[in-house]
């Protein structure tokens, strides 16, 4: 066959038809899924993602009818995932301990593989899921219950001791273990990373936690604002949690203060400076809460566990805020996030230094995953029980957050 530079050809060259790849659904999605994980829902827009893909916007708009139709299929596209990946897993026989254990040991390997897998983009869910309509939020809960069954199910044989709730906070607790790798860049062998999460599950599930208590539950509340700046700072922690960020307005915050639009901002240059401001508190106050952990002990195991209290009481106490400052944080600008990082990573390194301090085998970046994995246990189950404050539920939480962690409190 002659060389097609050697070929004589006659008039203009027309372009080669370009062929459509035959996974450009799943293309599409993978895109999508990442930018929506990385950037968040409201900062993608149809034309980033026609960009990254290489095509038209009308292109795009030929597979997808409009963002929000493709983030439900991203969302739940990732749901199916795991449950297809865990689907032979949940059929494996339970009825001893013994086939129970080996049932959840599946259960967990199936779970972590997926996660693992779709690292850079299966926190979508985690975050952003709240910008999905109500309908679409209900079926998203409803699919993660039935997710943290497949575990609870053979656990109910695995522990007879124990009791649908318990089972329920040790399920939850295992999936927000496995699913914390989402929310950092900590970078470990890939081997590793599947002992040290499998191995903080099977803590959990092997666990003893303490008794429910039969006090009243106590709802979190917030000290009484009595500057006009804290009330709206207090009320605008609450909106971003309620409807996020975006969906905010200032004038919605006006609106609940009682004071017109021009009023708010009297005191907050803008909705970001609200933020900034909420962010950086939040960033000081668990700053505060380290120094007095590290201060309160010598021995490392017990520093560690005062901290996880305090953490627990905190995350108890502004459970709005800090959500909002997990979630939210991608929307302030890259100046100010830079200095919230700055301090986060100080924050982390004193868990690591401690959680090394009391497991030497650890080394740092061991120890950082674990931190993440048990600060992750403490925002999803936190999130569900923050109703329920009372000091039982807190050391509840604060016994998965120690095993997670794999030290004794």
């Amino acid at each position: 066959m002659s060389d097609l530079r050697d070929a004589v050809v006659e008039g203009p060259l027309s372009p080669p038809a370009r062929k459509r790849p035959r996974n450009r659904k799943q293309t599409i999605e993978a895109v999508a899924a990442e930018a929506f994980a990385q950037s968040g829902y409201h900062n993608v827009s149809m034309q980033d993602l026609a960009d990254v893909l290489d095509i038209s916007a009308p292109a795009l708009y030929r597979h997808v009818p409009n963002k929000y139709a493709l983030f439900v299929r991203v969302v739940f596209g990732m749901v199916a995932r795991l449950f297809e990946a865990t689907e032979e897993s949940a059929k494996l026989p339970h009825n001893s301990r013994q086939e129970a254990e080996q049932a959840l040991g599946a259960l967990i390997d199936d779970f972590i593989s997926v996660i693992v897998e779709l690292r850079a983009r299966a926190g979508i869910y985690r975050w952003e899921g709240r910008y999905l309509q109500e309908a679409d939020r209900a079926r998203l809960g409803s699919d993660f219950a039935a997710l943290r069954s497949r575990l609870q199910i053979p656990l109910a044989n695995y522990r007879a001791d124990l009791d649908e709730v318990d089972r329920g906070l040790m399920a939850g607790a295992v999936m927000a273990v496995i699913s914390s790798v989402t929310v950092h860049h900590t970078v470990v062998a890939a081997r590793k990373l599947r002992e040290l999460l499998a191995a903080a599950c099977w803590r959990i599930l092997d666990g003893d936690l303490p008794a429910a208590g039969t006090e009243p539950a106590e709802r979190s509340v917030l000290p009484v604002a009595k500057k006009r700046r804290e009330q709206l700072m207090t009320q605008a922690i609450a909106l971003f949690h309620a409807q996020g960020y975006h969906e905010t307005t200032i004038e919605d915050l006006a609106l609940a203060v009682r004071l017109t639009p021009s009023g708010v901002y009297r005191h907050f240059e803008s909705k970001a400076d609200i933020l900034r401001q909420a962010c950086s508190r939040a960033a000081a106050e668990l700053e505060q809460a380290a120094t007095r952990a590290v201060n309160s002990s010598a021995d490392p195991g017990h520093a560690l566990a005062a901290l996880c209290d305090d953490y627990v009481r905190y995350s108890f106490a502004n459970y709005q805020l800090a959500a909002v400052y997990f979630a939210e944080v991608g929307n302030l600008s890259e100046t100010v996030q830079r200095g919230l990082r700055t301090m986060q990573r100080q924050h982390l390194s004193v868990w690591v230094e401690l959680l090394q301090g009391a497991r030497p085998e650890l080394t740092a970046k061991e120890a950082m995953i674990l931190v993440h994995a048990a600060l992750s246990v403490v925002q999803d189950i936190g999130t569900l029980l923050h109703h329920r404050t009372n000091a039982a539920t807190q050391r509840r939480l604060t016994k998965l957050l120690l095993l997670t962690l794999g030290v004794t409190g």
